[in-house]
């Protein structure tokens, strides 16, 4: 099936919403030339009926275990190779194996899920990272903010800044509004919403002089992006168009322009991505978000002590 680009698209939600995930991974072409394939066998798979019927419609539920057993079980045998080798279908080398088990789980990391290691060792999930690595985190910023960086990576650079001054839960920094920002950006509000209810309290918390600059590269994006969506006082706003995720019986959706407010599902896989894309975070931040802010929180009481 193909758009009216022309450009070939699934149809499986699924694979469909896969092909937005890649394209918003950044990976160099090595990479994606690996993850495409996995693509094609996902996809194989599913037309084959191999996979369990939610696997379909949901990209989550296509990279659960029950869905990716099977599916790695008929790519090492070779059912799902798109083409004839020596006139048949032979299993795939192990080579090929072990890049399709790293490409599943950097498209489960992708997501949030933790890593299957289908068939492999089994790797550690990072425990939140301790002072010295959000030290070195707040210097990668920094590197950063002294060069080129592209929109989303503007935008992900002032996010981590302020979550480094703050411990915002991730539902928090989506309800920022530009008037939480202090006068000269030398302060920032955040409305306190304890997990599991409780009272909400609001509080300024001072930023640094990382966060003052991050957000003085990230303003002027936003409000360019902000004008041409009508207008918006969050502070996180998305870059790109997009929809609302929801497909009616056509599969069709409704489409949203840039500079529209980033909702907490956004801005969480805007923390993923990034963490993938851009030099040096993935050693630097931890698989969740909220892993970061309870560490932000844990070194923000111990220095009040």
């Amino acid at each position: 099936m193909r758009d009216n680009h022309g450009v070939q698209t699934s149809k499986f939600p699924s694979v469909r919403a896969l092909d937005q995930l890649l394209d918003g991974l950044g990976a160099g072409a090595a990479r994606r030339r690996q993850l495409d394939m996995v693509r094609g066998e996902l996809e194989r798979a599913l037309d084959r009926g191999a996979l369990p019927v939610g696997a379909r419609r949901s990209l989550r539920r296509l990279l659960e275990e029950e869905a990716l057993r099977p599916y790695v079980r008929l790519a090492e045998s070779g059912t799902l190779r798109h083409r004839r080798v020596d006139g048949g279908f032979p299993p795939t080398s192990e080579a090929t194996n072990e890049i399709r088990r790293k490409c599943i789980d950097l498209l489960r990391e992708a997501l949030g899920m933790p890593a299957l290691r289908l068939g492999g060792g089994e790797i550690p999930l990072q425990p939140a990272p301790e002072a010295a690595t959000l030290s070195a985190l707040a210097r990668q910023l920094d590197l950063y903010l002294g060069g080129a960086m592209s929109p989303a990576q503007t935008r992900l650079t002032a996010v981590l800044a302020v979550e480094l001054d703050t411990a915002a839960r991730s539902g928090e920094l989506a309800a920022q509004r530009t008037t939480h920002l202090g006068e000269d950006l030398a302060a920032v509000y955040v409305e306190r919403r304890p997990q599991g209810g409780g009272a909400v309290e609001g509080e300024w918390v001072e930023t640094s002089a990382l966060t003052r600059a991050a957000l003085r590269r990230w303003l002027p994006l936003r409000e360019d992006l902000v004008q041409r969506a009508h207008g918006t006082s969050r502070l996180w706003v998305s870059l790109w168009m997009n929809h609302d995720g929801v497909l009616d019986d056509q599969g069709n959706t409704v489409i949203r322009p840039p500079g529209m407010p980033l909702e907490e599902n956004g801005l969480i896989t805007s923390y993923r991505v990034g963490r993938l894309r851009y030099e040096g975070l993935r050693q630097l931040l931890p698989l969740k978000l909220e892993q970061l802010r309870r560490a932000v929180d844990a070194e923000r009481q111990r220095t009040a002590a």
